[in-house]
């Protein structure tokens, strides 16, 4: 009998796909010859899972997860071939099984499940990306995933005082947060988090448009300021007017309205908005 060794089995994945635990099996059923486990592996079903991971799987779905007590949250892409099988039930419930199953171990192998879902679904499936978010003192995490499942919300909210996470004009205001980003699409919470090379390039896109040409200089820095504040309401979220009052508003307004009618300070620290094929872009 061969030896078994780990580069062997890695080479056997390399040639198959298959995860690093089936392929040792694999070999020790083969005795350590590598061809003879690719039949065993073929036989079982696990290379036709490894075939089918050469194919594009540009379909897919955003699917989530809240840890009980709402202090943690994950966001996942899930990736399949077709619409037909991104729409399917089983497979719905397979992405919220992923995020379920990151949440409770970000390190976890999922190989298996992989796996199994290809020979179930018949298409090649891939985990594209998640993401985390934990509460950082008083607040609370929540999800949002838009019907259709091909974009998906995680956002981090918090508060000075640990009872308002209770009170249900603060749910209101985290579901509708989690609205506003699946709808407005921005990039970063405030202008606070926008960087200094990409405001450096709006003032250059800005100053050399044909608007702008032959502008007073004194006047120019006035001008490209309002450029920038319009700028700001898309690319930041609290700047973006608030969908659910027509815009009359800003997201910023609104939490303050909020945080006046609670007692307490409520602040937007982080989110994640994933739509489905993005990673691929």
């Amino acid at each position: 009998m061969a030896e078994i060794t780990a580069a062997n089995v890695g080479k056997l994945r390399e040639m198959t796909g298959v995860g690093m635990m089936e392929c040792k099996k694999a070999l020790i059923e083969a005795q350590g010859d590598i061809n003879a486990a690719v039949d065993v592996l073929r036989k079982s079903g696990a290379a036709s899972a490894a075939k089918k991971a050469t194919r594009d799987a540009r379909e897919g779905v955003i699917a989530q997860f809240i840890a009980p007590g709402g202090k943690s949250g994950v966001l996942v892409e899930v990736n399949c071939e077709t619409d037909f099988v991104a729409r399917n039930e089983a497979f719905r419930a397979f992405a919220d099984d992923i995020a379920k199953k990151i949440s409770a171990n970000p390190n976890v192998n999922l190989d298996a499940d992989r796996e199994a879902a290809v020979g179930k679904m018949g298409e090649n499936i891939k985990f594209a990306r998640n993401a985390r978010l934990d509460v950082s003192g008083n607040g609370s995490v929540a999800a949002y995933i838009h019907t259709g499942a091909k974009v998906g919300v995680l956002v981090e909210v918090g508060c000075g005082k640990a009872e308002t996470t209770g009170k249900e004009e603060y749910k209101q205001l985290v579901r509708d947060i989690t609205l506003q980003i699946a709808a407005g699409f921005p990039q970063v919470v405030s202008r606070e988090n926008v960087s200094p090379e990409v405001i450096a390039k709006e003032r250059e896109i800005a100053a050399n448009s044909d608007r702008l040409k032959g502008k007073p200089a004194a006047a120019m820095e006035k001008i490209l300021q309002g450029v920038l504040d319009k700028f700001y309401q898309t690319f930041c979220l609290v700047d973006q007017g608030f969908v659910k009052r027509n815009s009359e508003v800003s997201v910023k307004e609104h939490v303050a309205q909020i945080s006046k009618q609670l007692g307490d300070e409520i602040t937007i620290r982080h989110f994640v908005r994933f739509q489905v094929g993005e990673a691929a872009v």
